[in-house]
């Protein structure tokens, strides 16, 4: 039994060759993500083999991620924000023109651009909701691709309602409302609302998910648990109110609210022409696909044979028979192919990665903990590859959120981990979305109370099961797992031998405080039904009382910090407070502070600054292998 050997931080947080390969409309060429002065650019080439790509962005400040085809090939948009601070703007890209320079479509300061979508039957047009008249409202606007031509079609109603087209120039509405109702209006040109459906926002702590109007602009697919635990596709009818089921699973849930976290492609596979519905994503501990078209049937079933992981990210020509597909795996991430259903031939295009050996990889496998109260934690352990896995140092990796899960996958983190000598725990507690209602609002008042319990759980089990050493834990985590972990080494000092923090919350009252004001009402379902409401003394006492800053005195283990100094979310201020007070103390912190980054790091040299620092922290104090 031989330990593969050690992969630099560099090989893992480096940026891919490639990545988030996409078909152009016409299906003569295809767009990725690519290094370009040590930023990921779009590039474009040709799908014939042998042709030259090209570069046609030209971000050297900050990584771009999110880009999409128009309609017409020859413009391409992408979105980019300000060092992190989450206010992106609609760029495009005239595709024609070598030389022509980027152009901003939604030029207003400090706004931010969302939902960007294209108006069916009118070629060139999309709509997109912006905040420029208000931080807190989002209007619903206009534009037209090739000139750039900006209107207002429809003013937000109010703080926390977003305007959406219908079929025939309609508009209809998403409200959140005060009390923490999800209504769906419609909204006539007196700016009167009409309730066309309201749903428990108790449910939907993150919202509605998916939320799409469906390809006729008559009805709106959504993510429903109304009458059920897991959540399934049904139609509204948006002049009826009348609601349809058009899918579900007996077992698993619909994959909306993770993918929403995420910010990436909905659960609904459409077709790239019609917008129809053809394809519904399920997630339990691998993904299920639902075809709802025979034509994508076959389609589905040729492409799942092309590679042995879940299907990724799709994209189709207008035809419906070129497609690019990418693969989630656990050891050999986003592998991308080519596929024509009209002659029935493949080819891969590219590994994200190719200097990963997939055989030096650790499996990702799943396994469920029992909670002390009898609640099943889906959970995946991440074991060292070539080592006996008995009494390892371990790393309990906690997702952010709290309203995400863990999935299988290849996550670097896990990975750069195990390649060290580390177990590492991922741990679907209580409170984590894609598992049904009742596991989700399992959590509701149990932040540093059952949430964490289940954490420690996780750890006793694994000590038992005999793969931990319990003197050689650690708790990591970012956001929600960085509060986890300072609530790790204040609530718990005894079970953890050091802690990782990354823009985690040490104050919940300070943080509800300084939300960003374009989360309007969408706190009240979240962090106010499951924390709190700092406007109520009580409720602050509480929250205060399940907040690491009141406990820092109990803190002995050392620290890792690292923070975003333009995060929206969670406000420098929520670190340095935490290091000022522990350093004062004598604790032993290392503070990372990362000036042109926000809530979690995009620039590369940045993530590896980051991993190196993980690194040597952990070879410190559990004793793993190092680098340095």
């Amino acid at each position: 039994m031989t330990a593969p050997p050690l992969i630099s931080v560099e090989d893992f947080f480096g940026p891919p060759v490639r990545s988030g390969a996409t078909l152009s409309p016409d299906g003569t060429r295809l767009a990725f993500l690519a290094p370009w002065k040590n930023r990921l650019n779009v590039w474009i080439e040709d799908l014939l083999p042998g042709s030259e790509p090209r570069c046609v962005t030209a971000d050297e400040t900050r990584s771009v991620h999110d880009f999409r085809w128009t309609d017409d090939p020859r413009w391409l948009l992408y979105l980019q924000d300000t060092g992190g601070d989450e206010n992106s703007h609609v760029f495009r890209v005239d595709l024609e023109d070598s030389d022509a320079a980027a152009v901003d479509l939604t030029p207003f300061p400090g706004s931010r651009a969302v939902a960007i979508e294209p108006v069916r039957g009118r070629a060139g047009v999309y709509t997109v909701l912006i905040n420029a008249r208000s931080i807190a409202e989002f209007d619903l606007y206009e534009i037209k691709i090739a000139t750039g031509e900006l209107t207002m079609i429809r003013q937000s109603p109010g703080v926390g309602r977003y305007p959406m087209l219908g079929a025939d120039g309609k508009v209809f509405v998403f409200a959140m409302t005060a009390d923490g109702t999800i209504d769906i209006t419609r909204l006539d040109e007196s700016g009167a609302e009409a309730t066309v459906a309201s749903f428990d926002g108790t449910d939907y702590p993150m919202g509605i998910s998916p939320m799409q109007i469906t390809a006729d602009g008559t009805g709106m697919w959504l993510g429903s648990n109304r009458g059920r635990d897991l959540a399934h596709l049904i139609r509204l009818d948006l002049e009826t109110g009348e609601e349809t089921v058009v899918d579900s699973h007996p077992t698993l849930e619909l994959d909306g609210a993770r993918r929403a976290v995420e910010q990436t492609s909905p659960p609904l596979i459409c077709d790239s022409a019609t917008g129809e519905l053809i394809g519904v994503r399920y997630l339990g501990e691998r993904q299920v696909i639902h075809a709802l078209e025979p034509g994508f049937a076959d389609i589905l079933k040729n492409l799942e044979q092309l590679f042995d992981g879940d299907i990724g990210a799709l994209s189709s020509d207008e035809s419906g028979q070129k497609w690019i597909v990418s693969f989630v795996h656990d050891r050999d991430p986003s592998v991308t192919y080519y596929y024509d259903h009209n002659t029935g031939s493949s080819r891969r295009l590219f590994r994200p990665y190719p200097h990963l050996d997939p055989g030096d990889m650790a499996p990702m496998a799943p396994v469920n903990v029992q909670a002390r109260d009898g609640l099943t934690l889906p959970s995946y352990l991440t074991l060292p590859v070539g080592v006996q896995p008995e009494s390892l140092p371990m790393v309990l990796l906690v997702h952010g959120g709290p309203w995400y899960r863990d999935s299988w996958t290849f996550d670097p983190i896990a990975q750069m981990l195990a390649n060290r000598g580390y177990a590492v725990l991922q741990v679907n507690f209580r409170g984590s979305v894609g598992y049904g209602t009742a596991h989700t609002n399992a959590g509701v008042g149990q932040f540093a109370g059952a949430m964490h319990d289940d954490l420690i759980d996780a750890v006793n089990w694994a000590v038992e099961a005999g793969y931990a050493d319990r003197e050689r834990v650690a708790i990591m985590g970012g956001s929600y797992g960085g509060y986890a972990a300072l609530v790790g080494a204040s609530f718990t000092p005894d079970t953890f031998a050091a802690a990782i923090d990354c823009v985690g919350i040490s104050d919940l009252s300070n943080f509800m405080r300084t939300q960003p004001a374009f989360i309007g009402p969408g706190i009240i379902n979240s962090w106010h039904r499951f924390v709190g409401d700092p406007a109520d003394p009580d409720q602050l006492a509480d929250m205060l009382a399940r907040s690491p800053i009141s406990k820092l005195d109990a803190i002995r283990a050392p620290l890792l910090i690292a923070q975003g100094a333009n995060d929206p979310r969670v406000v420098k201020a929520e670190s340095d407070n935490v290091v000022e007070r522990l350093r004062s103390r004598g604790v032993d912190v290392d503070y990372l502070v990362f000036d042109d980054e926000g809530h979690g790091f995009v620039n590369p040299e940045n993530s590896i600054r980051y991993y190196r620092a993980v690194e040597k922290f952990l070879a410190q104090h559990l004793g793993g292998r190092s680098q340095q």
